[in-house]
């Protein structure tokens, strides 16, 4: 659990507006504080098994809402897992190219065959 000063300090970093307490950027940078802090904790007590799930919650909280910045607005996306050094974020960008180029190779297939099917001759039984 993080104090009040360290999150007030977190949000003042990465807010969108000066009245910004909740926005997606600030939320990920508070989990991502929180994620660091259970993470330290664990190495001191590897058999804490619930503050391991709450890690792993956390995580995928985490983790949907880089998924919903990065969709929803990919330069802010790409300055909060900079400014938070996040190794998850290279992952998820370069799992998007990937999609992105299997998308566009299908779309091309795609044509190639609606041209070869205009440009074949009708053939007519006489």
């Amino acid at each position: 659990m993080i104090d009040k000063k360290s999150k007030l300090k977190i949000i003042s970093k990465f807010k969108t507006h000066p009245n910004d307490t909740g926005s997606t950027p600030v939320q990920i940078a508070i989990l991502s504080e929180e994620i660091n802090q259970l993470a330290q904790h664990l190495k001191e007590h590897k058999h804490d098994h619930s503050s391991r799930r709450g890690l792993l919650k956390k995580v995928g909280e985490r983790r949907k809402l880089l998924k919903y910045l990065q969709k929803e607005n990919e330069e802010q996306f790409a300055d909060v897992a900079k400014k938070l050094k996040l190794k998850i974020a290279k992952k998820m960008i370069e799992e998007e190219e990937e999609r992105k180029r299997i998308e566009q190779m299908l779309e091309d297939k795609d044509k190639i065959v609606e041209e070869e099917v205009e440009e074949e001759p009708v053939k007519t039984e006489e």
